[in-house]
């Protein structure tokens, strides 16, 4: 294909050189070359030997590390303390009341305040009123209750089956659910006699021999002369003594020994008791006159 332009000089030869192989020469025709780009896979340099970093930069390096830890112990405790708030019912919204809402302080107390301020001037005044503070409100403050582990001690004082007190002095003054345990054993007691489930007269099982099976005579036991609890009175306390009446009628020494078990067993698992009295009209600290709630008198049905 031949182009031609207006201005070119007139057509002559193409000098066009042949090149042709040669075996005396060994000389190759050129061929055009193409140049491709070469990829570089180099494996990164690692270096055998890191310079050592100063002394200041190690210490502003751990300062740092040791302030983000303790912004990240902060975060995870505030939602601790969301997630405990929200497990018993308050968010950390209620803690913060509305506009003109104050929680109530009860540190400032001017009843107690009174008392506090008259112990250096009159502190036989102060005690007294603590004293029935401490009885007003004795059903409203919560402290653990225990039995004891020294043993109660049992006395008879001219004890009589058919009238008699039997008293009670307690280490502390009873709570509401200890008052609530002693009158259900003493109601079972007096239900267990009246019924003549105590009668010592009629013992065959336990009297039996252990070794041989054991055997009941319902002729025996029905001509047995049966035991009858008469008549008992009602529970009455007095800070931390009690005391109640009993007609037991004849003279059973096995409804004393339940009694005595049971009661054992409630001073030392419940509420300590210090004594057990069979028996007496009269009891050191006990007052006939007091009758008053305020006081510490109370009374509760058998």
């Amino acid at each position: 294909m031949l182009i031609l332009y207006p201005c070119a000089s007139p057509l002559q030869r193409p000098n066009l050189r042949y090149f042709t192989f040669s075996r005396h020469t060994n000389y190759y025709p050129p061929f055009s070359t193409v140049k491709l780009p070469i990829l570089n896979h180099a494996r990164p340099k690692t270096f055998l030997c890191v310079p050592k970093a100063s002394r200041s930069q190690r210490i502003k390096t751990q300062d740092l590390q040791r302030e983000i830890e303790e912004e990240d112990d902060g975060v995870d405790d505030d939602e601790d303390e969301d997630e405990d708030d929200d497990a018993d019912g308050f968010t950390s919204r209620s803690r913060y009341r509305g506009r003109g809402e104050e929680e109530k302080d009860y540190d400032r107390d001017p009843e107690f305040a009174e008392i506090l301020g008259s112990c250096l001037d009159d502190p036989q005044k102060a005690q007294s009123k603590m004293e029935e503070r401490l009885r007003k409100k004795r059903n409203k403050i919560l402290h653990t209750k225990t039995g004891s582990a020294v043993p109660m001690k049992v006395t008879f004082n001219k004890f009589s089956f058919s009238n008699s007190y039997i008293w009670f002095e307690f280490y502390n003054a009873p709570l509401a659910k200890d008052i609530s345990l002693i009158c259900d054993t003493i109601r079972s007691w007096h239900i267990v006699g009246r019924l003549g489930g105590c009668n010592s007269m009629n013992m065959q099982l336990s009297q039996s021999p252990t070794d041989k099976r054991p055997n009941y005579d319902a002729i025996q036991g029905a001509n047995v002369t049966p035991t009858t609890f008469y008549n008992i009175g009602d529970f009455e306390i007095q800070d931390n003594l009690a005391r109640i009446w009993v007609d037991i009628g004849t003279g059973e020494p096995l409804l004393l020994d339940v009694l005595i078990n049971a009661f054992t067993q409630i001073s030392s698992d419940y509420i300590g008791i210090k004594q057990l009295v069979f028996g007496g009209s009269e009891f050191e600290n006990w007052k006939e006159n007091l009758t008053s709630e305020y006081a510490g008198y109370s009374v509760h049905k058998i």
